[in-house]
C-alpha cells in the first residue's frame, strides 16, 4: 500500500486510478492544509454581517427568504435529508469510492469554505473503506450533482448507508464499528458537499479507466483476428497509415504492428501479388479483408482520440472548484456564478458512449466472422469442435452478443441534449450529466459482455485451426490466459459463468499498450 498525495491541483487520471481501484491511502498536501483553514477562517468572519446564497438564504427559488441566524445550521441539515431523495439503486461500490474521492480532492481546493475536520472525516472513511452508497438516479446535472451527492452527505453525518467491506449497512452502524463521529455541519458544509459535479466526475474518471481497457481488448483481439485470418499486413503499415494525419489511426497501426511482431501468420502482399506474376484466375485468399479486419485503425483511431480528449476534459473537472458561490479567501470576497453545472461531463460522456457503442459493434461484428463459416471460409460453423448438428459449438453466445450489441445501440441516444426545466424553472437548461455519465457505465459493462464472448470465440477458432505455434508472441501470451480460465467447448455445457469469468478478467485487467497522457 502506498500513500498518495493530493493537493486539489494536480490529480491526474493515473493517479485518480491508484487511489481508487488500490488500497492506497490519502495524503493531502500540507500547503493544502493551510489553505482550507484560510478559507473557513475567512468565510466564518465574512459572512456574519452579509446576506450570502447558501449561507442565511434559502436555495434555489427559496433564495428570496432570508434565514434567522438561529436557524442557519438547521439549514444545512434540511438541505441535506430534503433532498436524499434518489432512486434507481446504488451505484457499485467503485463508483462511489470514485465519488467520494472526486469530492474531497475539489473540497481541498480551499474554495468552498469548509472546515478541516470534514477533510479528516472523508480521509477515515476511505481509510477504513467506508464509502456513501448513492444512487443512479437523482440530479440533473446543473446545481451540481445536488441528490447524489445529498446521500454523501448523509453519509457523512451519519444519517445515510454506505459500503462497508461490500455490505451495505447504516453509516451511524458502520461509523461506531470503526471508531468514526458523525460529523457536524458548520456554515455552508451541506451545501459544500452537495453543489457541485463531484457524482458525474467520479463515475466519468472511472468510465475513462475502463474505456481505454475495452479500447486496449478490442485492440488486441482485432489483432489475433487478422492473424488467425493470414491477412495481408500492409493496412497496419506505416506508409499506408501516415497518408491519413489523425493521431489515434496511426498510434493504433503501430500498436497493432507491436503486437503481431513476430507472426508467422501474416502475408507479404509484395511476395504474394507484386513479386511473381498472378495467373490464376480465381485467388484461394481474398486480396482484401472485410472492414471489421482491414479498417482496424482507422475505426479504433477515432474511439482513442475521444478517449483521449475525454480525459483532458474530465482532468480538468477533477481539478476545478465545481461549487457555488466559490469562496475567494485570497481575495476576501464571494462569487456568485454556476461552476456547478455539468456540461463539459455530459458533453464527454456522450461521446465516450458512442465511441463505446461502436466498439461493441466492432466487437460483434467480429465475432460474426468467426462463426459465419460461409465468410470466413476457414472454420466449422459457429467453431464448433465437436459433431456438427448434434453438438452447436458458440452458437449459444452469439445471441448474446446480438442482443447486449443491440442494447448498446438503443442507449446511445444523447443525454446532453435532454435539458428538461425544473426547480420552479430555476434550473431552466440543465446538463444531466449523471445521467450521462451513469449510463455510459451501462454501455461499458455492456462491451466488455461482448468482448469476454470475442474472447471465447477466439481461443476456440485458434484451437481449431492449430496456428498456435504461428502466433506472435504477444497473441499467445493472451491465448494462454483464456485457455487458463476456460477449456475449449467440445462437448456442449453451460457457459454463462465461464462468460462473466473473462468479463470480469478483462473488466479488471489493463494491457497498458495504450498510453495514457499524463
Amino acid at each position: 500500500m502506498a500513500e498518495i498525495e493530493i493537493n486539489g491541483y494536480s490529480l491526474c487520471l493515473e493517479k485518480f486510478e491508484k487511489l481508487v481501484f488500490a488500497d492506497n491511502s490519502v495524503k493531502i498536501q500540507e500547503k493544502a492544509w493551510e489553505n482550507i483553514e484560510n478559507s473557513f477562517s475567512f468565510l466564518k468572519n465574512f459572512s456574519k454581517d452579509k446576506l450570502i446564497y447558501g449561507i442565511n438564504t434559502g436555495f434555489g427559488p427559496m433564495a428570496v427568504y432570508r434565514i434567522d441566524d438561529q436557524a442557519l445550521n438547521q439549514l444545512q441539515y434540511n438541505l441535506v435529508r430534503s433532498h436524499s431523495s434518489g432512486m434507481g439503486g446504488y451505484q457499485d461500490e467503485i463508483y462511489c469510492k470514485a465519488i467520494l474521492v472526486t469530492e474531497l480532492h475539489s473540497l481541498i481546493r480551499s474554495y468552498s469554505g469548509v472546515s478541516k475536520d470534514l477533510i479528516i472525516c472523508f480521509q477515515e472513511m476511505l481509510k477504513n473503506k467506508i464509502y456513501p452508497c448513492i444512487p443512479k438516479h437523482g440530479g440533473v446535472g446543473a446545481s451540481g450533482d445536488l441528490v447524489q451527492l445529498a446521500h454523501l452527505a448523509l453519509a457523512v453525518i451519519g444519517e445515510g448507508e454506505v459500503y462497508d467491506g461490500s455490505e451495505i449497512k447504516a453509516a451511524a452502524k458502520a461509523f461506531e464499528e470503526k471508531g468514526i463521529k458523525p460529523f457536524k455541519i458548520e456554515l455552508r458544509e451541506g451545501i459544500s458537499m452537495m453543489n457541485g459535479t463531484a457524482g458525474m466526475t467520479g463515475i466519468a474518471a472511472i468510465n475513462l479507466i475502463q474505456g481505454f481497457r475495452a479500447c486496449e481488448w478490442s485492440l488486441m483481439f482485432s489483432c489475433m483476428i487478422n492473424e488467425m485470418v493470414e491477412v495481408y499486413d500492409d493496412h497496419l503499415s506505416v506508409q499506408l497509415n501516415r497518408a491519413k494525419r489523425h493521431s489515434g489511426q496511426n498510434k493504433i497501426a503501430e500498436i497493432a504492428r507491436d503486437i503481431l511482431d513476430g507472426s508467422d501468420l501474416l502475408r507479404s502482399r509484395e511476395k504474394d501479388l507484386y513479386e511473381r506474376k498472378v495467373s490464376e484466375r480465381f485467388l484461394d485468399h481474398k486480396v482484401q479483408e472485410f472492414y471489421s479486419l482491414r479498417c482496424i485503425p482507422q475505426i479504433l483511431g477515432p474511439i482513442l482520440d475521444t478517449l483521449t480528449y475525454a480525459q483532458g476534459v474530465v482532468e480538468d473537472e477533477l481539478n476545478s472548484t465545481s461549487d457555488n458561490p466559490v469562496i475567494d479567501w485570497q481575495e476576501n470576497n464571494v462569487f456568485h456564478g454556476g461552476n456547478f453545472h455539468g456540461d463539459y461531463i455530459s458533453l464527454e460522456m456522450d461521446k465516450i458512449k458512442l465511441a463505446l457503442v461502436r466498439l461493441s459493434m466492432l466487437s460483434e461484428r467480429q465475432i460474426n466472422y468467426l462463426l459465419n463459416h460461409k465468410i470466413n471460409e476457414k472454420l466449422a460453423p459457429f467453431v464448433n469442435m465437436g459433431t456438427l448438428g448434434l453438438n452447436f459449438g458458440m452458437q449459444g453466445m452469439q445471441f448474446t452478443a446480438t442482443s447486449t450489441t443491440a442494447e448498446n445501440q438503443a442507449l446511445s441516444s444523447s443525454v446532453y441534449v435532454h435539458s428538461i426545466p425544473n426547480n420552479n424553472d430555476n434550473q431552466d437548461i440543465v446538463s444531466m450529466g449523471s445521467n450521462a455519465a451513469t449510463i455510459v457505465s451501462k454501455v461499458i459493462d455492456n462491451t466488455f459482455e461482448v468482448l469476454s464472448i470475442q474472447a471465447l470465440t477466439i481461443a476456440q477458432a485458434i484451437d481449431q485451426l492449430k496456428i498456435y505455434d504461428r502466433m506472435s508472441p504477444k497473441t499467445k501470451i493472451i491465448y494462454d490466459k483464456i485457455r487458463s480460465l476456460v477449456p475449449p467447448y467440445v462437448e456442449d455445457r453451460a457457459s454463462f459463468k465461464e462468460q462473466n469469468e473473462i468479463k470480469r478478467y478483462l473488466k479488471e485487467t489493463p494491457l497498458n499498450i495504450l498510453k495514457r497522457q499524463s
